[in-house]
């Protein structure tokens, strides 16, 4: 499957919904798990800002790959970020999309300085 690579360099990114575990079957409850190491995936919302435009992106990450705490407006790094365009049929319906997975998602909350006073 191809991988575009996504720069964030320009971006701000923010923590839109804190890491949840990825579902991979809702019938069940199974987890998702990465298929070559076997850790669990987490699915970790995000506010995706530039070029003067802004989206929430939900991002698959492995669970190793969350680092420091991600509360909702946590500014946050996305490392090896890559999109997947994705196609699939159900029940006689196509449905498309881009799916976003990185390697890890790290507060940057700790690398900043402490709030100014008033």
């Amino acid at each position: 499957m191809r991988q575009i690579p996504v720069d964030t360099s320009a971006a701000v990114v923010m923590v839109a919904k804190t890491p949840q575990p990825k579902v991979k079957d809702r019938r069940t409850g199974e987890i998702a798990t990465d298929m070559e190491t076997g850790v669990k995936l987490m699915t970790v919302d995000v506010m995706f800002a530039a070029n003067d435009e802004v989206e929430i992106l939900s991002i698959t990450v492995p669970e190793t790959g969350i680092s420091g705490e991600l509360t909702m407006g946590t500014p946050v790094a996305l490392t090896g970020l890559v999109a997947r365009p994705w196609e699939n049929e159900f029940n006689g319906q196509k449905r498309h999309g881009i799916a976003f997975r990185a390697v890890a998602v790290t507060s940057l909350a700790a690398a900043g300085s402490a709030p100014k006073a008033a």
